[in-house]
């Protein structure tokens, strides 16, 4: 049986969140450790990317944005789903 952590979503972002910062800190250091200006301008995008991902995850947790304050398609009215146009 699952333990009710497991079942929280935000037990998986937070855990998920640490892991992403550490690849973040492992890219900028590399960023030092290369010469290659076009490997140290990949590792700086990403984690340039990573950096919204983890922010992305803050904005679910917290639900700072539209998405993540909506209610799921499940629990929506059968008119506001039905009305879609179909092709």
């Amino acid at each position: 049986m699952k333990s009710p952590s497991e079942n929280n979503p935000t037990h998986h972002t937070q855990k998920i969140k640490v892991q992403m910062r550490q690849l973040i800190d492992h890219l900028r250091e590399d960023v030092g450790k290369v010469t290659d200006p076009k490997a140290q301008a990949l590792f700086e995008t990403s984690a340039e990317v990573a950096t919204g991902l983890v922010k992305a995850f803050d904005d679910y947790e917290k639900k700072r944005e539209e998405a993540w304050r909506t209610e799921p398609m499940a629990s929506r009215s059968k008119e506001r789903t039905t009305n879609v146009s179909r092709r």
